[in-house]
């Protein structure tokens, strides 16, 4: 009996943390439809009455890009922060901007081009891999979008394997504090802060701070170092 009662631990022991319960897949149903309405997004997504978008030149400038690196944009949606991006890492770098949407991935694509960004690479993604080759990256970048991973141990594995050596993933998401957050976001957003870190440090990384960025109020920055 003894032994019984022994064997979960040993099964937990031997294949590792159990996987974390992401969103359910609800939640990305409106990106995967291939007649995803683009142009009403970018109105929604885009809008200045966003402040992820308002403060999208503050975000930047705290993730501190230097000219040459390669950042990954996962979860691009219709590409915001896409040029100011290219503009940080310059004609030597690379922007990959990774989405789920096929509908997004083609209008990312076509924006890139008419705006002469040739280090934009558009990447359609799946709900457990960012599609992104091994070590290719210098710093990934997760705005609102932490949220949305189905299967957030499966993503993470990908993202860690995409980093490079000591490559930076940040985070931007929303505070979910109960009595306090907006309803929209408590019925949202499916964790708080302290989850998020938890759950990302589970994966490989090490918290390493809190960006300061002013002007947000629902939102956080948080940075990680991939071990």
């Amino acid at each position: 009996m003894r032994t019984l009662r022994l064997l979960p631990l040993l099964l937990v022991l031997a294949c590792g943390s159990p996987p974390v319960a992401g969103a359910k897949p609800e939640i990305n149903a409106d990106f995967r439809k291939p007649d995803v309405d683009v142009e009403r997004w970018v109105g929604t997504l885009e809008s200045e009455s966003r402040e992820i978008a308002a403060q999208r030149a503050a975000i930047t400038a705290a993730i501190g890009l230097r000219p040459g690196q390669a950042v990954a944009d996962i979860g691009a949606g219709t590409g915001l922060f896409e040029e100011p991006f290219a503009k940080a890492v310059g004609p030597t770098g690379v922007v990959y901007a990774v989405d789920i949407s096929q509908g997004f991935v083609d209008h990312i694509r076509e924006r890139a081009a008419a705006a002469g960004l040739s280090q934009v690479q558009a990447v359609l993604c799946d709900d457990r891999s960012t599609g992104l080759p091994r070590g290719s990256v210098d710093v990934a970048f997760v705005c609102d979008t932490y949220h949305h991973f189905e299967h957030p141990s499966d993503t993470l594995a990908s993202l860690h394997e995409a980093l490079r050596p000591g490559g930076r993933l940040v985070v931007v998401d929303f505070e979910r504090v109960e009595g306090q957050s907006r309803d929209w976001v408590l019925q949202h957003v499916r964790c708080g802060r302290e989850q998020v870190i938890a759950e990302i440090e589970g994966a490989g990384f090490h918290f390493a701070r809190q960006l300061p960025v002013t002007g947000l109020a629902e939102n956080y920055v948080i940075e990680f170092v991939r071990a």
